[in-house]
Formats: C-alpha cells, structure tokens, sequence
C-alpha cells in the first residue's frame, strides 16, 4: 500500500473515532415548497439549515429567468470568460453588483470561497512586504487566499479593535496592510464593528477588504449587507459577497474600485483559468439581485422569524448561544453527540438541522445552527422546540455551562 493510502485509512479512521465523520444526507430540494424537502423515499423533512436565506432559489422570477437564459443559450458556459465564456447576463450582473455595494465596478467567480481565495492571493502577492490583518474567525477561503500569498500575516483576536491597532502601530510604517474581515461571522452569528475597522485602516494607511458573504441580500435598505446597513460601505475598499445565500443561486464576486478590479481580472488564475458561471446561472442572479432590492418586506420577515425562533429557545431552556444576526446557534458541546443530535432529529422527527463540529468550530464549541427564513411558519418552529426539548429531555443534549 502506497504510504498516502495508508495515511487516508489511518486519518479516516481517527475522524470517525472522534465523531467527526461528515455524511451526506440526499435531499431533494423543492422549488414551491420550500423549507420542505424530500428524501429519495419520497417521505418530507423540514430543513432548518439552509443558506437560502430569504428563500429565492425558488422564486417564480428567479427560476423563470433561469429557465429562459437556458431556452436561449444552452446550459453551460462553453468557455473561460475571455474565451466566449461572457454573455450579456454576466455583465449585467456586475454591473448590478458594483451599484448595489456602490462601487466603480464587480466581478463574478465560481463561487464566494473562489473569489476569497483568488482575489486575496492576488491583491496581497502584487506588492513585495505586504501584511495582511485577518481576524481570528475569517473563512477558511480567506485564509486560504492569505496563505496563498507571500504576505506577512498577523491574526487579531475576534472583532478586537484594540488588539488589530496594537498590530498596526507595531508594524512598519511603508509596508502596504489590508485589513481582511467578515461583517457577519456564520458560526458565532456576532457581527463586526466595520466603521471602527476603517477608522484604524484610515490612521494606519491600510486597505479593507469586507466578506459580506453571511449579510447580502439580508442587510440594509437594499440588502447591500452590513456596510450598507451600517452607512460605512463607502469607506471599504473591497466587498466580497455571494449569489448563493441570500439571492439563492451560485456564484460569488468582489467590489471594488474599477482599476483594482481590472488588476484582478487581468492576473488572477483563479478568474482567468476556469469556465464562468453558466448564462442560466448569470441571468437568475440578476433576477434575484434586482428582486431583493426592492424587496424590504422579505427582509423584515426574515428578522422577524430569527428573532420569533430565538425568543421560542429561550422560553423552552434550550442552551441557545447568543445571537445579534439571522443565525441562531445552539450549543451542544461535543462532537458525537451533535451528529447525533442531529441524526435523531432527522430520524425521529423529520427535521434537518447540520452539525458544526471541528475545525469548523473549536473543540467544545461543536453546535447545531438554524437558519429560521420568510417560509418558516410559528407551527414549524413548534414542531422544532418540541423535538429539541424531547432530545434535551433524553439526555442528548447538555444544558449550556
């Protein structure tokens, strides 16, 4: 046996010892009834772990535009975006983009964890004594694009803008800095005190560069995310998002200044190398993008079933963690029994919720998140604090230290 064969076996072998083996549960997602899905025998589960945050991957506009770019040019996009991979819907979309966030100019990816990982490895390789600022929770796509970098890199505790100024006073004054940070952290549900971030990256000479993926959509008067939400988006440099959560498609991008963004198109293999996002894909982001923007009802509601599923685990006991964003996390501490958790949850009572265990989260930290959306009804959310309460009742879930 090959010495990397053996390593797979013995890795797999500890993951699984330690109840941190990752299985697929199939479900078919449906376009009209969701947050109910259906399993291959045909029988319903409840998802309450969806990052279709606003329910859009189902909107009759969102799929009617899907439907038609795919009658008119075919499934796929046939190419890189420099080689017949650029249709009208893609440059509608960045434009689209680019004015919702208030930029000069966007640019599409394959996916948010591509446009992390290849527009931060590009900005921070294109100067030599570059340092990078990355807050201790970022994404793993951000660090990836850091540690894809030449970049010196220091990490500031959790949204600590003391110790981030700490680091940018001790650094040297003629190093180029960027400063990488999310506004709401998906795991921790906290979210993070942008207009401060850019009065430090102000004093100290350096850019910002803002994952807003867990927020567009959701987040200020038009769901610019938190930066809008906040009256600060001017004031950051680069704001990255994503097309598959809150406008329920595929697809990530940044916004930027128009020079920058040119720079990132021109060199970044992870733009120039790979085949754009489908047409169909392209013109249903839009649809969705345009929709949500003039849609502030579907936004209220969201909040008001976040909130509505929070008070609900507060009343029953349940060891919720505290939550300022649409992510409501419930701690259960231990990695086996959070999959466990979750396989009763699914078994028992037809209900889907995903189990966050290392390294996504620390050891002892494990959860279970819930991502209550519009379509989540009050005898939904019964149904779930019922299950809960039985499971915490039998002994599976600890009460929260």
């Amino acid at each position: 046996m090959h010495p990397f064969h053996a390593h797979c076996r013995d890795s797999l072998a500890g993951i699984r010892a330690q109840g941190r083996y990752r299985e697929f549960t199939p479900l078919y997602k449906q376009a009209e009834g969701f947050p109910v899905y259906r399993r291959p025998d045909g029988s319903e589960v409840l998802v309450w772990s969806s990052n279709d945050y606003l329910a859009m991957g189902g909107h009759p506009v969102v799929v009617e535009a899907a439907c038609a770019a795919a009658r008119a040019m075919g499934a796929g996009a046939g190419g890189t975006r420099n080689i017949g991979g650029t249709s009208p819907a893609h440059d509608a979309l960045e434009a689209e983009l680019a004015d919702l966030h208030g930029k000069e100019r966007a640019l599409l990816f394959t996916s948010g964890f591509v446009s992390n990982q290849a527009g931060l490895s590009t900005i921070l390789n294109s100067l030599p004594g570059f340092i990078a600022f990355s807050d201790q929770k970022n994404h793993a796509s951000m660090i990836a694009g850091i540690k894809g970098s030449r970049a010196a890199v220091q990490i500031f505790r959790h949204n600590d803008t003391d110790h981030l100024e700490s680091l940018l006073a001790a650094a040297d004054p003629a190093a180029p800095k960027l400063i990488a940070f999310e506004s709401v952290y998906s795991m921790d549900a906290d979210i993070s005190p942008i207009g401060a971030i850019c009065d430090l990256a102000e004093r100290y000479g350096a850019m910002t560069y803002l994952d807003e993926v867990h927020a567009v959509g959701l987040y200020g008067p038009q769901g610019g995310g938190v930066s809008e939400r906040d009256g600060v988006a001017r004031r950051v440099d680069l704001i990255e998002g994503t097309l598959a959560k809150g406008f329920g498609c595929h697809g990530g991008y940044i916004a930027g200044d128009a020079t920058v963004m040119d720079y990132i198109r021109s060199t970044a293999p992870g733009f120039i190398f790979t085949t754009s996002l489908p047409p169909m894909v392209a013109a249903a982001a839009l649809a969705a993008v345009r929709h949500v923007r003039q849609d502030m009802a579907r936004r209220a509601r969201l909040f008001e079933r976040a909130e509505a599923l929070k008070s609900r685990f507060d009343a029953a006991g349940l060891p919720r963690i505290p939550s300022v964003s649409h992510i409501v996390p419930l701690h259960v501490g231990e990695a086996a029994r959070c999959k466990e958790i979750s396989r009763r949850l699914l078994a028992e009572f037809g209900m889907y919720a995903t189990p966050i265990n290392y390294p996504t989260v620390p050891r002892g930290e494990e959860r279970l998140r819930f991502t209550p959306t519009p379509l989540h009804t009050d005898a939904m959310m019964d149904r779930l604090v019922d299950a809960l309460v039985a499971l915490l009742r039998s002994g599976e879930i600890r009460a929260a230290a």
